[in-house]
């Protein structure tokens, strides 16, 4: 089993340049990195009396951070944790993460989701009813950017004809995309244009049947990256039992000092864990 971070960035915590090479030095092989464009003042979130945290309101752009990143690191995987697609026009997202998978050698995966909160969305001009099937149809529209010479798309949200659109990704056909959430509406676009699920931070006692309803849907192996997890030896030394490919360790948002102490507290966590 292989270990990365997931993480919110801010400009108040530790930077790209350091983490990036931090993760590395101690054998995390991925930093995945939580997207949020801005927050509104009065958010509507679903879940009564919670207050989102500050770093909600000061997140870096997921894919500016992780390129930021791909300078300075050599073999770590740069991905978005989730990238939110009901709020990104699919034409500049194809374009910024191609650009990340040719600055990074081809190390870019795509993680994505379609968000939670409602008012954001509605900022980006996006129906929360309808982001379900705009997530969908974005997705396409990119992967079609990616992978074809004069690409075109023509659906209900996302419409143009032939255009030039470069770089293509070095991965061939594109990045790995890996898909949030757990629903079935999830497992259906994990089964059409998903490399992995992303559930986030389900326990292990849960996780094994969450899995075996996965891929009942998807009726293939496909890998599995826990998103957002603890490092507790007994929890991880569990993920591994049940065939995870990756754990993201959840590495809080804190200043360079504090998050380095941290990734050594991870490290230690990790060094027992069968792999």
């Amino acid at each position: 089993m292989k270990f990365g971070v997931s993480t919110f960035l801010t400009d108040e915590s530790i930077g790209p340049v350091v983490l990036g090479p931090a993760l590395e030095e101690r054998g995390l092989d991925a930093l995945f990195l939580a997207e949020h464009t801005h927050i509104p003042v009065t958010a509507e979130v679903p879940f009564p009396g919670y207050a989102l945290p500050r770093e909600y309101f000061r997140t870096l752009d997921p894919v500016a951070a992780l390129t930021a990143a791909a300078v300075v690191t050599q073999n770590l995987l740069l991905g978005t944790g989730i990238a939110l697609i009901v709020q990104r026009d699919p034409i500049i997202t194809a374009k910024e993460v191609a650009t990340l998978d040719l600055f990074s050698g081809g190390r870019a995966v795509f993680g994505v989701g379609a968000g939670w909160i409602v008012d954001e969305m509605r900022n980006h001009g996006t129906d929360p009813r309808t982001r379900g099937r705009l997530m969908d149809e974005r997705m396409r529209a990119i992967i079609e950017l990616w992978t074809k010479e004069k690409p075109e798309f023509h659906g209900e949200f996302v419409d143009f004809d032939p255009v030039h659109s470069w770089p293509k990704p070095v991965q061939r056909p594109h990045p790995p995309i890996y898909v949030g959430g757990g629903s079935q509406r999830a497992f259906a676009r994990l089964a059409e244009y998903g490399s992995a699920w992303l559930p986030s931070a389900v326990p292990p006692q849960e996780l094994g049947a969450h899995i075996d309803r996965m891929r009942q849907v998807t009726g293939a192996q496909t890998p599995v990256t826990v998103f957002g997890a603890e490092y507790d030896p007994e929890t991880l030394a569990s993920y591994a039992d049940l065939g995870v490919e990756r754990v993201l360790l959840h590495l809080p948002t804190l200043p360079e000092d504090k998050a380095l102490h941290t990734l050594d507290e991870m490290a230690e966590a990790i060094a027992g864990v069968s792999r």
